[in-house]
């Protein structure tokens, strides 16, 4: 009677929870397209010339990273409307995550592109490249394999956060377990089912992670 109770509601809550599961992997994909733009551009100006270039950049670093996602997602999701702006709750997520992972994975980059040597930059300045070719051409095609692997570890974290914006109405895999749940008062099972397909998502993407890292290790040995 148990297994019928349970396959019962295997197949009732399924259905909502794949559809949620199908939000969470767009809301952090595209969250992860904007992180990965938004990190590279203050990377660069955090390495430029110019001081004002700088200071903005060290000041978004450090006031995103010095504050809880969750928080960044209230102000944008129920402060900004005090001001006329008001997003929808998957815009507001989106968003809100983009921001929050371009800081640190600003880092990332940073760590990249400092770790190429200096002599072939220097090498690519006396034959009279720009600095927009030294970048294109010599910086980033070092700098990127370096950086894979830590950039695979942040796409798991924001997959795992993604489940904030269940806060703002998002319905994602987290927030549609929660209507099923206060459906059918069935928390323990309907939540365990959620873990696992969180786990079904991010282990896969653990394994490219982990085989990058090791290619990664590899071609330093060498």
């Amino acid at each position: 009677m148990l297994e019928y109770l349970q396959e019962t509601l295997l197949w009732q809550v399924m259905p909502y929870l794949l559809l949620g599961a199908k939000t969470t992997i767009l809301l952090s994909l595209v969250s992860m397209a904007l992180a990965l733009v938004l990190g590279l551009l203050a990377a660069l100006a955090r390495l430029s010339r110019h001081a004002p270039l700088r200071w903005f950049s060290n000041i978004y670093v450090e006031v995103i990273r010095g504050t809880p996602l969750l928080v960044q997602l209230f102000i944008v999701y129920y402060g900004l409307p005090q001001y006329g702006i008001r997003l929808d709750a998957f815009v507001a997520g989106f968003l809100t995550l983009g921001f929050h992972y371009g800081a640190y994975l600003s880092e990332v980059y940073r760590a990249g592109i400092v770790a190429v040597e200096r002599g072939q930059i220097e090498a690519a300045q006396s034959i009279g490249m720009s600095r927009g070719q030294i970048l294109r051409e010599v910086v980033l095609p070092q700098a990127i394999p370096v950086v894979l692997p830590p950039l695979g570890n942040y796409f798991i974290s924001m997959l795992k956060d993604s489940a904030l914006t269940a806060t703002i109405s998002v319905t994602e895999l987290l927030r549609a377990g929660q209507l099923r749940v206060a459906i059918t008062f069935r928390a323990m099972e309907i939540y365990l089912i959620i873990a696992a397909i969180y786990f079904a998502i991010s282990f896969p993407f653990a394994l490219l992670v982990r085989r990058l890292e090791r290619r990664s290790s590899h071609g330093k040995s060498h």
